[in-house]
């Protein structure tokens, strides 16, 4: 067994914005990482995401994006930007690490490891996103479906779909990406089950995140969004809610069950299916700290990411956990220098409390 005084799991741009102001506020923190990169889960992303932000809201403080400011960065383009920034950090970051479960230990924590290993730290920041935990809603007659099922995280490229027939099941960005790239190869159906509502990413010659920031609204919770849409909000290129009006990207309501070759839809029709790609997105991925109890039905008890249950353990990148920007390369940071002071407010606070 090994000892440190932070352990952040994760080593995404959460986790490395964890580990980033830990060392300036002096801590050195020990950061473990499932996979074999300190990229999180960029490399599996669908071959042509870009951020929905220009680079120059996109980088993160002291790794700024290279080049044009306004254009947007491909997902390849910002795994080589982590890799930058994760070298310049200068903490340890150890790779190929799975943490399977951190549990009580006095007033800290025993966090453990896939391979047997494990770390006693005073504070946990708990920073692993949610892609490894894909959202699969169960529908009706779905175990009977013969067809190929899966969720937009298993998702690579439309040439994979190629002359099928495609129903995408979201309304989100991602659904309504992934459904227009495939109406060039496929015969595609968007499914939702409330209206769309498209949010220019371009307004008087700026990006809509220029405006965002200028106004203020980036910092806000995002209930403020939900007054003045109604339906899932999509960032519209200018391409999507054309597509959608003049009928190239279908869009219709949610098909009310599977059947063994396809769907039932509302109607009561039935359409043959070949592929059904389910855009429904993600939950939190923290099922390492069931054994503490700090989760609620799989959820972080939390407030602003501060453990509504352990003094200790803190959280970063959980979608909308302080703003709408909080789980993005731009907002993560925000959140940070947020929470981590508080972290070490605890540390310094119980270390004074026994003499140290």
């Amino acid at each position: 067994m090994t000892e440190t005084d932070v352990v952040v799991v994760g080593a995404g741009q959460s986790g490395l914005a964890a580990a980033r102001t830990l060392r300036s506020q002096g801590i050195a923190p020990v950061v473990l990482e499932a996979g074999s990169e300190p990229v999180g889960s960029w490399p599996l992303y669908y071959d042509s995401l870009t951020v929905f932000s220009p680079a120059r809201h996109s980088g993160t403080i002291g790794a700024e994006f290279p080049g044009d400011p306004d254009r947007y960065p491909h997902r390849d383009e910002v795994v080589d930007h982590l890799r930058r920034y994760a070298a310049g950090l200068d903490v340890d970051i150890r790779t190929n690490t799975p943490v399977t479960a951190a549990e009580a230990d006095g007033a800290g924590f025993l966090v453990r490891t896939a391979a047997g290993d494990t770390i006693r730290a005073a504070g946990v920041v708990a920073a692993t996103g949610s892609f490894g935990n894909p959202h699969v809603p169960v529908l009706p007659g779905q175990a009977d479906y013969a067809g190929r099922l899966l969720h937009v995280s298993a998702y690579r490229n439309p040439e994979q779909h190629a002359g099928e027939r495609v129903i995408v099941v979201g309304a989100g960005n991602s659904a309504v990406q992934v459904g227009y790239e495939l109406t060039k190869v496929a015969t595609l159906t968007l499914a939702t089950r409330r209206p769309l509502a498209f949010l220019p990413q371009q307004r008087n010659g700026q990006d809509l995140h220029h405006w965002l920031v200028t106004t203020g609204f980036d910092l806000l919770p995002p209930e403020w969004l939900i007054k003045y849409f109604d339906g899932t909000l999509v960032v519209d290129t200018g391409d999507y809610r054309d597509a959608v009006e003049t009928g190239r990207l279908d869009r219709r309501d949610m098909f009310t069950a599977f059947d063994t070759h396809g769907v039932v839809w509302p109607d009561g029709s039935r359409e043959n299916v070949d592929t059904v790609i389910l855009a429904t997105g993600y939950r939190p991925n923290v099922a390492f700290l069931e054994p503490l109890g700090a989760l609620d039905n799989g959820l972080p008890r939390h407030s602003n990411g501060i453990s509504a249950t352990h003094p200790g353990l803190v959280y970063l990148g959980l979608e909308f956990q302080r703003s709408f920007s909080s789980n993005t390369l731009r907002g993560v940071h925000r959140d940070a220098e947020y929470v981590i002071p508080n972290l070490v407010a605890h540390l310094r606070g119980a270390a004074a409390a026994v003499g140290l």
